[in-house]
C-alpha cells in the first residue's frame, strides 16, 4: 500500500460513513488515559478540528503509546465507528499506530495551555500547529485565491512585474538596497562616491516599494491587469500595523476613471470577504470567538461595537459611504473629539495629512460603515496622480475600514504628459529616469487608473486579530528577520 494513501480528516469529517478502514496522518494534539483506553486528538492541518483515534493498549504496544506525546506525528490505520463520546460523530478505532516524527514533552514548547501571541511569534517555526496560527493560514491561503478568480473571472491578466527595480515609485525613498559589492572595500569614482557601475546591474538598485509603474505599462496593453507579489518598505515602524516585508495587490485599468476604480475596488473587496465568509466557516467562527475573549479584556471604550462575523457581514452587506477629502476635513474639523481636543492629532486647516485616529472616527462613529474618501490635496499625494480642475486636488482615493483605518489606495492615473512632467519637476522627480514611464504618455495615452490593496492588512481585517506580524507565516520588521 502506497504511503500517502491517507485519507484527510476534513475528508472524514465531511462523511458519515462507518464500517470501513483508513490511514490517518497528523500530529498530537492531546492524549488521555485511563486503564483500558488512550483517546489521542490528531490533527492533520486540513481543517481546525481534531480526529479522535481510540488506541487499545492491548492492540497498541506499550512502547508506542508512551511516545504518543502532544506534538508527535503519528500514522493511524483502523476501522472508522460511531462515536460513542460526545463532540463528533465518528472515531477511529486504531488497529495499528506508527510514529513519525517523535516530540519530547519536556522540550515541546506546544504544550495544551493557553499560550500568548507574543510567545508565538518566537516560535514562529511552531506557531502554525496552534488552532489560532491554523485558522489564520487556512483564511490567508482562501483569500489568495479569491483574489485571482475575482480578477480571472473579469478578464483582468496577472503579471509578475520585477522584485528588484531601480525605481521607487512612492519618492518616499524608503527602500532597501540590492547590491554584489563588497561592502568592506566598495570601489570608488575620481569624486570618492560608490560605483555602481561595477555593481552587477551597473546601478543602484533596491526592492521593489510597488508593483504600480511596471503595471501601468502592462495595463497600456492588456487593459485590464493586475499584481500580487511581495512588496519592501524600509521604513524603521516598529508598529502593530507595519511590516518590510509584505504582499500587494495592485490592478491597473486602461479606459477607467476614478469612479470606475471606487466601483471596482469596492466590488472587489466584498467579493473576496464574501468568499472567505462562505469557505471558511469553521476558522472563522474560531476566530470570531478569540476575538471576542480578547475584546472582554480590554477597557468598555476600546471594545468593537460588533463581532468579528458582524463585521464581516456588515462591511458586505452595505454600500460603503463617499464623501471627498474636504467633505471629511468638515466633518473632523467639527467633531467632539476635535473640539474637545481627544485626538493626537487636532484638525485645524484643510491640506493635512489624516492620521488613523481621524479614518477611525469616520468609518467607526461617524459614518459607521466602510469610507471612501476621494479628491486629496495634490500636496499630500503622489505625482502620478490625475489632477483635477480646481488645481488643488487630485482624483485620488482611500477606501477606510472599521479597526484598521486604510485598506486600499489608489487614484485615476495623470495620462496628459505635460501635466505630468511639470507635476514631476515640482517634485523633484528625475524624468531621464522615468522616460519608459514617460513614454505611456508619448505614444498612445489613454485615460487609466488602480488601486493598491496591502493583503495583509486585508488577513487582518478578516481574521480579526490586531498584530500584522500575526497574519504573515514570518514577519520581517526592524530587527527581525528570523526563520
Amino acid at each position: 500500500m502506497a504511503f500517502n494513501s491517507r485519507i484527510k480528516i476534513k475528508s472524514l469529517l465531511e462523511s458519515d460513513e462507518t464500517g470501513h478502514d483508513v490511514t490517518i496522518m497528523g500530529w498530537v494534539r492531546t492524549k488521555r488515559s485511563n486503564k483500558n483506553v488512550s483517546f489521542i486528538a490528531l490533527n492533520d492541518g486540513s481543517t481546525i478540528k481534531n480526529y479522535q483515534a481510540v488506541a487499545d493498549p492491548n492492540l497498541i504496544p506499550e512502547d508506542i503509546l508512551k511516545k504518543i506525546t502532544t506534538g508527535a506525528c503519528i500514522k493511524v490505520t483502523g476501522e472508522i465507528v460511531q462515536s460513542q463520546g460526545a463532540g463528533q460523530q465518528t472515531e477511529i478505532i486504531s488497529k495499528s499506530i506508527e510514529i513519525l516524527g517523535e516530540a519530547d514533552p519536556e522540550k515541546f514548547p506546544l504544550q495544551p495551555k493557553k499560550h500568548s501571541l507574543e510567545f508565538l511569534r518566537e516560535i514562529a517555526h511552531l506557531r502554525m500547529r496552534t488552532n489560532t496560527f491554523g485558522a489564520i493560514f487556512r483564511v490567508r491561503h482562501a483569500l489568495a485565491f479569491a483574489v485571482h478568480k475575482y480578477f480571472n473571472d473579469k478578464g483582468f491578466f496577472y503579471i509578475h512585474t520585477p522584485i528588484i527595480t531601480a525605481s521607487d515609485a512612492e519618492g518616499a525613498g524608503e527602500t532597501f538596497r540590492v547590491t554584489t559589492l563588497d561592502l568592506k572595500n566598495p570601489p570608488k569614482t575620481d569624486k570618492g562616491e560608490i560605483d555602481y557601475k561595477e555593481d552587477f546591474f551597473e546601478r543602484e538598485t533596491n526592492l521593489t516599494v510597488s508593483g504600480q509603474l511596471e503595471g501601468e505599462l502592462a495595463a497600456m496593453a492588456l487593459s485590464e491587469i493586475y499584481t500580487f507579489g511581495p512588496t519592501f518598505r524600509a521604513e524603521n515602524s516598529n508598529t502593530a500595523r507595519h511590516l518590510a516585508e509584505f504582499w500587494m495587490i495592485e490592478p491597473e485599468m486602461a479606459f477607467f476613471d476614478a469612479e470606475d476604480n471606487q466601483n471596482l475596488a469596492e466590488d472587489f473587496l466584498k467579493y473576496v470577504i464574501s468568499y472567505a465568509l462562505e469557505n471558511c466557516q469553521d476558522d472563522l467562527v474560531f476566530l470570531d470567538q478569540r476575538a471576542s475573549e480578547e475584546d472582554q479584556a480590554k477597557k468598555v471604550e476600546l471594545r468593537s461595537e460588533m463581532g468579528l462575523l458582524e463585521r464581516l457581514n456588515f462591511v458586505v452587506n452595505n454600500e460603503f459611504e463617499r464623501i471627498t477629502y474636504t467633505e471629511a476635513i468638515h466633518i473632523l474639523k467639527n467633531s467632539t473629539p476635535n473640539k474637545k481636543k481627544k485626538f493626537q492629532f487636532l484638525i485645524e486647516d484643510w491640506g493635512v495629512d489624516l492620521q488613523s485616529e481621524h479614518e477611525r472616527f469616520l468609518v467607526e462613529k461617524h459614518f459607521k460603515k466602510p469610507v471612501i474618501l476621494t479628491d486629496y490635496p495634490k500636496e499630500i499625494k503622489s505625482f502620478y496622480m490625475r489632477q483635477n480642475d480646481d488645481g488643488k486636488t487630485v482624483a485620488a482615493m482611500d477606501i477606510l475600514f472599521p479597526g484598521i483605518g486604510e485598506i486600499v489606495g489608489g487614484s485615476q492615473r495623470e495620462e496628459r504628459l505635460e501635466l505630468l512632467t511639470k507635476r514631476m519637476e515640482e517634485m523633484d522627480i528625475p524624468q531621464e529616469e522615468m522616460w519608459w514611464y514617460l513614454d505611456t504618455r508619448r505614444f498612445g495615452a489613454a485615460p487609466h487608473a488602480g488601486f493598491g490593496l496591502g493583503f495583509e492588512r486585508m488577513v487582518l481585517f478578516v481574521t480579526g486579530m490586531s498584530n500584522i506580524r500575526d497574519v504573515i507565516a514570518f514577519p520581517r520588521t526592524p530587527g527581525n528577520a528570523e526563520f
